[in-house]
């Protein structure tokens, strides 16, 4: 039998998605050990790896086969738009993505006039203002702190996730449109829901069945 091998993303999901999997009786000792180094966690018994890895490169692992199984949030899954199947909404690490701004910026989202936006996140961004409200706007990607686009008059909006708004608030910002909702989800690589379909229903099944 071969390794089923799960790239999870790096983080509060990981350590989520592990209380999960523990619950339905998949556990990795290896992992718990906080200080190793290893990159690579085996459960022999049950012929499965786990690696944690940064979540925007989990679609990527999936996509190309080098894990079977990926959990990471939406968000990375939209904005990555790699060729994997989606499987499971786990409803943990809920957020949204939001276009926010200083509140005079509302109306400039009114007229389609044509606007700076920066973002994490420049193909949901994209995909948003070109697709959904046919609004053209150059977009500027930031790696940081995004809030920090209209402060400094960079943008006029940004698009990033929010979770609490309370960093925006500190910042005189605020939501000015929702664009989604988001939470953690299970990803598959299509060759492997084919070739392992049956042992990949059985973990997706009891992940969903310990979820409820």
């Amino acid at each position: 039998m071969r390794y089923l091998t799960f790239a999870l993303g790096k983080g509060r999901l990981a350590n989520s998605a592990m209380e999960l999997l523990a619950k339905c009786g998949i556990e990795c000792e290896e992992m718990k050990d906080k200080n190793t180094r290893k990159l690579i966690f085996v459960n022999e018994e049950l012929k499965l790896k786990f690696f944690l890895a940064k979540g925007p490169d989990v679609p990527t692992y999936v996509e190309y086969g080098a894990a079977d199984i990926g959990i990471v949030g939406a968000d990375t899954i939209m904005e990555e738009n790699r060729r994997v199947y989606e499987v499971l909404d786990l409803g943990f690490g809920k957020c949204r993505m939001c276009v926010c701004g200083p509140h005079d910026a509302a109306k400039l989202l009114d007229h389609h006039e044509m606007i700076r936006v920066a973002s994490k996140y420049p193909n949901i961004a994209k995909d948003y203002f070109y697709n959904k409200k046919h609004q053209t706007v150059d977009i500027i990607k930031l790696n940081g702190s995004v809030e920090l686009g209209p402060i400094v008059n960079l943008s006029d909006v940004i698009v990033d996730i929010v979770e609490t708004g309370s960093t925006l608030r500190e910042n005189g910002l605020e939501v000015l449109e929702e664009i989604c909702p988001l939470s953690a989800r299970v990803i598959v690589n299509q060759v492997s829901m084919q070739m392992e379909s049956e042992r990949i229903k059985k973990i997706i099944n009891a992940m969903k069945e310990n979820l409820e």
